[in-house]
């Protein structure tokens, strides 16, 4: 697999997707090998490591005669670094190589050549759709080729949701064939508290994700406004670094919820485990969201989920008895759904009830790596066939 990202270090969001695959696959007896990038993390991530059956080599991302705001130029270069960490493989040659996103879509290129393997791509996000179907000059326009490239050059596309498939399909003119759905899990037990600690829910409404503008975060400091009038002792915690930062605490400001809403920044995994396990419930206000694995995070911890009615949020909860949804953007119905899981506890644990038993029925990790390897198989079998060709 080539990833960005890679537990410890989190990028992006993906991390966790890439790792509860690659562990699967090696409880599976599948070899799996990682190679991903430090990007000058203060954690401590050793080169090479394997861990939980997977090995995990890492290059630095540290690239200081490229503009730190030329995204593509730096992404391009560190795709060296990648392809540089497969001489420490020796002899070793995988069967199939996995590239998630964009970010890693050079090196598969050249270690397909390398190695003469097929590639099969996980496209987790798109350019076109995070910017409404209209992509502006510059940046993103970029992105969104590399993007389509490896799309069209990959011999296997994975989407995570149906609502992704199509915009993966549609954007990039692909064969509805050559793109798989293949959506993304959750363990539980990464969710849950140490044995025998417990912890009290309050009012609290909890939201976390990279802060970008479709991303939502804005409703949900605006609802608040709202949502005080209703419920005593109301707080809200939305955490999470991103370049809408600086907004979103504007709109906190104009809307005078500064007492009550918390721009947390960046939370540890272990916080975010217990904000999650304290939360009354967890908001996720996408305006886009392609999956939206953040509802099975928070379903695994047991908090009752509201989410937006939009993308792969849509798909995971609409129709199911794990969470109560409303239209993006809209104020009233998020504080009118935010007040209801706060004031009906019964609500709440029905909530809770029917998130348990989505997560089992749908969303394991054992049944993804399987759907997974059969992807693989069916590239390797594209990958003979075109080579016969």
């Amino acid at each position: 697999m080539v990833s960005w990202e890679y537990p410890p270090i989190v990028v992006n969001g993906i991390a966790s997707l890439v790792e509860g695959l690659a562990k699967e696959l090696a409880s599976d007896g599948h070899e799996v090998v990682v190679l991903s990038l430090r990007h000058g993390s203060r954690v401590h991530t050793p080169d090479d490591v394997t861990v939980d059956g997977v090995r995990i080599l890492r290059a630095s991302a540290d690239l200081p005669w490229i503009p730190q705001d030329d995204t593509v130029a730096s992404v391009a270069s560190a795709n060296h670094h990648l392809v540089g960490l497969a001489t420490d493989l020796g002899d070793w040659r995988p069967d199939v190589i996995h590239v998630h996103d964009w970010h890693g879509a050079w090196a598969g290129k050249v270690l397909r050549r390398l190695w003469d393997v097929p590639v099969v791509a996980t496209v987790h996000a798109i350019e076109l759709g995070r910017h409404g179907g209209h992509l502006p000059p510059g940046e993103p326009t970029t992105i969104s080729s590399v993007e389509w490239w490896l799309a069209e050059r990959a011999d296997s596309v994975i989407c995570c949701s149906q609502f992704m498939r199509r915009e993966v399909i549609d954007g990039f003119e692909l064969d509805p064939d050559h793109v798989r759905l293949v959506p993304n899990g959750v363990r539980p037990e990464d969710w849950s508290l140490p044995d025998g600690e417990l912890i009290e829910r309050e009012p609290m409404v909890l939201a976390w994700g990279r802060v970008r503008y479709e991303k939502g975060f804005q409703a949900l400091a605006t609802a608040m406004a709202l949502v005080r009038q209703r419920v005593p002792n109301v707080r809200c915690v939305i955490a999470g670094r991103g370049p809408y930062l600086p907004e979103l605490q504007l709109q906190v400001d104009v809307e005078g919820v500064g007492d009550i809403v918390q721009l947390a920044g960046y939370v540890s995994d272990d916080e975010l485990r217990r904000l999650l396990h304290r939360a009354g419930c967890a908001v996720l206000p996408s305006l886009y969201e392609p999956f939206g694995v953040v509802a099975l995070e928070a379903m695994a911890a047991g908090a009752p989920v509201i989410a937006a009615r939009t993308g792969g949020l849509a798909e995971i909860v609409a129709g199911s008895a794990a969470g109560l949804m409303f239209d993006p953007g809209n104020i009233e119905q998020l504080a009118d759904q935010i007040t209801e899981v706060l004031t009906k506890p019964n609500l709440a644990a029905d909530l809770q009830a029917g998130a348990r038993q989505l997560l089992s029925d749908r969303y394991s990790w054992d049944a993804i790596a399987r759907e997974t390897a059969a992807a693989y198989v069916a590239a390797q079998s594209r990958y003979v066939a075109d080579t016969v060709e």
